[in-house]
């Protein structure tokens, strides 16, 4: 065996008790190390760079792990997939069974241990050294600087209370009846009211739903991930409950037929209900506070989940009169009308208040139309708010919409006569352009 094959290497790895698997981390990785399947996220240790991409933007924490492995033993995806919980760390005996002491020297026999060379280490640091700072290539990893504090893992696997009760007290369907009733449009608005239990969130958060019972494996069912519909005092504002946006999964991606776990539970709870909850989770994804701050919202179907939660508090501020807010403008794509959530009352909101586009992909004689089609018909604003240090612009939706909103933006700020790497950059760096897709 040569030196090269059992080299120490810092292994990375997800911890499988506290994911919630909402897909932050693949999405993130700009080198393709990390996949999934229906049960846990996995690292591949040949791919991985040590980039530290995935670090700042995961939830949870659940991403920041790391075991000392020879090379050689490196924890394949295949044997990462059947975890239960992380393995424990290596001690100095069982490394050196495997032919590395703790120092990184490789043992050759009994008598005889050679170094790794300073050239071979100093090669592995600047490989570390030079992805350090890597971060996802548009999409911002740090809140606005006027956003308010935020609480997160209050309720979780390793939190002191596991999980905390919450009680069903609403349960509305928000779709139109269509043609093809009960798959396509059944999406629902879910109120869930913690009582006396402590659990502060703010708009652009998310929480995790735990179905009852087993999955296939005979395991319990890992969390579900979903964004808060509601804004920070509440769904009713004054009181200790917020709101989700879910529809309800009855095919795959490929179209196959399939109950979604979470959502299905979620859809035919009825009120009284008790639902287990973990979280809340996001620290980034967060609404701007600070007066005269623009709002840009660019979404899909439960995408709109956080910008409804981030009108709703624009809109009791201005009801107060004690705030003074910037421009608010919402680009909201649906298949179809009856698809899409809340469309009556997005059609109420004063016009001075918010610009609402839509953007309907799949209306009978209609050519199709998506969210970034309706942004470039507004590229005179969009260019200004780009412009502008104090607008913030969120995209939330399906993955396939990402690259189509930043190309749509690129275009509006080279018309504009912009530099878009140099804006794109900026508004990552400022925490001006949040992408949640999943």
């Amino acid at each position: 065996m040569g030196a090269n094959d059992i080299t120490l290497i810092k292994q990375h790895l997800i911890d499988p008790v506290i994911c919630i698997r909402c897909n932050t981390c693949e999405a993130t990785c700009p080198v393709g190390a990390i996949t999934h399947d229906d049960r846990n996220y996995v690292v591949d240790a040949d791919k991985c760079n040590l980039c530290m991409a995935c670090i700042s933007p995961c939830p949870t924490g659940s991403i920041d792990n790391w075991r000392m492995m020879p090379k050689v033993k490196a924890y394949s995806p295949a044997e990462q997939l059947t975890w239960d919980d992380l393995p424990a760390e290596l001690s100095e005996a069982q490394l050196a069974e495997m032919g590395v002491d703790a120092s990184g020297s490789i043992v050759l026999d009994q008598n005889t241990a050679v170094a790794v060379t300073e050239s071979a280490q100093g090669a592995m640091n600047s490989v570390a050294s030079s992805h350090a700072d890597v971060m996802p290539k548009y999409g911002a990893t740090l809140p606005p600087w006027s956003a308010a504090h935020v609480y997160t893992n209050l309720y979780g696997p390793k939190a002191a209370e596991k999980t905390v009760l919450a009680t069903v007290t609403g349960n509305v369907r928000v779709t139109e009846v269509g043609k093809t009733a009960g798959s396509d449009y059944d999406t629902h608005h879910i109120v869930l009211d913690f009582g006396s239990l402590p659990f502060p969130v703010l708009e652009g958060q998310s929480i995790g739903i735990v179905p009852p019972g087993l999955d296939g494996a005979g395991r319990p069912h890992h969390a579900r991930q979903y964004s808060i519909a509601s804004p920070r005092n509440g769904e009713r504002a004054g009181y200790n409950n917020l709101s989700l946006t879910i529809k309800r999964v009855l095919e795959d991606y490929n179209g196959k037929p399939v109950r979604g776990v979470g959502s299905n539970y979620m859809c035919d709870l009825k009120v009284g209900d008790t639902v287990q909850v973990i979280g809340p989770f996001g620290s980034s994804f967060l609404m701007p506070n600070h007066p005269k701050s623009s709002i840009v919202m660019i979404c899909t179907g439960t995408g709109s989940a956080p910008m409804r939660g981030m009108t709703e508090w624009r809109r009791r501020l201005r009801a107060s009169g004690k705030f003074e807010g910037g421009k608010l403008m919402l680009f909201f794509g649906a298949r179809s009308k009856e698809e899409l959530p809340y469309f009556g009352p997005l059609q109420q909101l004063p016009k001075d208040f918010i610009e609402t586009h839509f953007a309907f992909s799949r209306t009978p004689d209609q050519p199709k139309k998506y969210v970034q089609d309706a942004m470039r018909e507004q590229a005179a604003s969009l260019a200004k708010l780009l412009s502008d240090p104090n607008a913030y612009f969120y995209v939330c939706g399906l993955k396939a919409m990402e690259e189509g909103v930043i190309l749509a933006l690129q275009d509006i700020a080279k018309q504009a006569g912009l530099n878009w790497d140099a804006v794109g950059s900026s508004m990552q760096k400022e925490g001006r352009l949040h992408l949640e897709t999943y």
